[in-house]
């Protein structure tokens, strides 16, 4: 069943996230590794032989996704409780089937290291969260540069080059998935690698550093320049991922909704700096401690209007949960879309929580309401479905949050991680068969 698709039945026994308006939070939280760093750090080990080892990895379905897709390749792979250790042989089979890639957009990322180490790659088309197109136009044209002979049919990109050659690539926006695969398969290329408008976010920076201690010759990451020097080979290293930014969003959403005062254990402030300041505009005060962030939330905040754009830009990621928080706000804020056109499709599910949402193409004009009103929803996607968990907790009565796979994709523990702040939030089974038109 696609995401897109109206909901025919939901079958007893479902497994659903239960939340119910909640106290103040209080206590302290772990951040884990970031969830997109550590998905293409995965894919970066296919470019030596040995074993790679990496630690602070969440468990999440997409990182299980994402080991199926290495094993495939021809790799061992073991994942203890947060370490995973890739082995990698001498010779891999480099076709990665749409089974998995169409599952996980991240999965598309073993296409330049593949193409550099094989010399040839056959990877499926992506696929992952329904919020509109995400066109990869941008990996094929920069592979060419680089002398790649590729062929699009059937589903697939089949892509050959016997030898990659280094090339100046400009970027027409900076994609953080086109960069990180120029950039892992300019590693292995004969010359000089140079990427022009190269997207900047701090998991890039992770990819850079992770590549240089395997002997690679990165240097610009961080930056809209990003110039690569070939080497012959690279040997397997261990690396502890950056903290994820994304989850501590979460976090901080949930405190947004439900008021108190928690510490972000980890967290990196220095990634979250727009986050915090638009946060801040809300009245949800934080600040750096020397092991990650501490924040504060009165009982209500207030509206502002905010604007989604590349790094340091607030993130896209970041939207459904402030459109959440919105909702809950006093005020009217406005929300601007500029990376994914699409990403409103979960507002409906927050209409029927009685959210006062008004989407007009790329922005959002949301009325806030002092409460919510509990209902079952359906998650759309990863970051969404956390977004209705936030919701949830400042609404009357119970919230059940299905489709809770989408979670499961990218959030270690967060139901867990919420009940032990405080939140009036469990894991429940869904035993009431009901029919959806």
């Amino acid at each position: 069943m696609g995401n897109g698709e109206p909901l025919k039945h939901q079958v007893a026994g479902e497994r659903v996230i239960r939340v119910r308006p909640s106290r103040p939070l209080s206590g302290e939280v772990i951040i884990g590794g970031a969830k997109n760093s550590v998905l293409k750090l995965l894919a970066a080990t296919t470019l030596s032989e040995g074993s790679c080892v990496i630690r602070g990895v969440p468990r999440i379905s997409d990182v299980h996704t994402m080991l199926e897709l290495l094993e495939g390749f021809g790799s061992r792979t073991s994942f203890a409780n947060d370490v995973v250790e890739v082995v990698t042989p001498e010779t891999l089979t480099p076709h990665a089937p749409y089974e998995l890639v169409s599952s996980m957009r991240a999965s598309f990322s073993v296409l330049g290291p593949l193409l550099a180490r094989c010399g040839e790659a056959v990877v499926a088309f992506p696929g992952g969260d329904d919020f509109g197109t995400r066109p990869i136009d941008m990996h094929i044209e920069a592979l060419q540069r680089m002398g790649a002979d590729i062929e699009i049919s059937h589903g697939y990109v089949h892509a050959r080059a016997p030898v990659l050659k280094g090339a100046s690539v400009t970027l027409a926006w900076p994609s953080v998935g086109a960069t990180e695969n120029i950039m892992m398969a300019a590693t292995l290329a004969k010359g000089e690698t140079v990427i022009e408008n190269a997207a900047r976010e701090p998991e890039i920076v992770d990819l850079a550093a992770f590549l240089n201690r395997m002997g690679a010759h990165v240097l610009g990451a961080g930056g809209q320049t990003i110039r690569v020097e070939g080497v012959s080979g690279l040997v397997p290293v261990e690396h502890t991922p950056i903290p994820d930014r994304v989850e501590t969003a979460v976090f901080l959403a949930a405190l947004g909704a439900a008021g108190g005062e928690i510490t972000l254990s980890g967290a990196q402030p220095s990634h979250l700096r727009m986050l915090c300041d638009k946060l801040g505009e809300m009245d949800l005060r934080t600040s750096t401690t020397r092991n990650g962030l501490w924040a504060m939330s009165p009982n209500r905040l207030r509206s502002t209007d905010m604007v989604t754009l590349p790094y340091p830009g607030v993130a896209t990621d970041y939207q459904p949960l402030l459109v959440a928080l919105l909702s809950l706000a006093d005020g009217v804020g406005l929300v601007t879309e500029n990376v994914f056109p699409n990403r409103f499709g979960y507002v409906g599910e927050l209409l029927r929580m009685g959210a006062d949402i008004r989407v007009e193409g790329r922005c959002a004009i949301v009325r806030g309401r002092e409460r919510l009103s509990g209902a079952t929803v359906r998650a759309t996607d990863i970051r969404a479905g956390a977004a209705l968990v936030v919701a949830g907790l400042g609404a009357e009565g119970e919230t059940h949050v299905r489709d809770t796979r989408h979670i499961l994709r990218g959030f270690d523990g967060l139901v867990e991680k919420l009940a032990a702040l405080g939140a009036d939030v469990a894991w429940a089974e869904w035993s009431q068969p009901t029919v959806v038109s």
